[in-house]
């Protein structure tokens, strides 16, 4: 199967998690932000080892605005009474429609290492 990465060169399924973590260990070396680097390092984690959250959670440790990295899975249990920006390595269909029915987004790592490169003002959950 084929995806679409950044820049919109398509990549094997199977090369998705090196490429991830090969991006975000080129941003942190590229913007000195060690947030990207630990990301990297919890990407290459195997999957039965990241973390599983549910919204409920999520909401629990945040507040309006804040964006959110998540190096797990997100999971749709509880609700989201506030707009965040989330951006977790995996995301129930669920939950992805409750943090948007709220006036958030759910973002990918390509789009928030543009956004954020130095990492300031993202909260690490998990």
């Amino acid at each position: 199967m084929l995806y679409l990465g950044a820049g919109g060169r398509a990549i094997m399924a199977s090369q998705i998690t090196p490429r991830l973590a090969h991006d975000l260990k080129r941003a942190s070396r590229a913007n000195d932000a060690p947030i990207w680097l630990r990301l990297s390092r919890l990407a290459q984690k195997p999957t039965r080892a990241r973390r599983t959250l549910n919204l409920n959670k999520i909401a629990r440790y945040t507040k309006e605005g804040d964006v959110v990295v998540v190096p797990g899975r997100v999971l749709g249990t509880g609700s989201m009474p506030h707009k965040i920006t989330l951006c977790p390595f995996g995301i129930s269909g669920a939950a992805a429609e409750k943090v948007l029915s709220s006036g958030g987004r759910v973002t990918g790592f390509a789009e928030l290492t543009k956004e954020f490169p130095t990492g300031k003002g993202v909260v690490l959950l998990g």
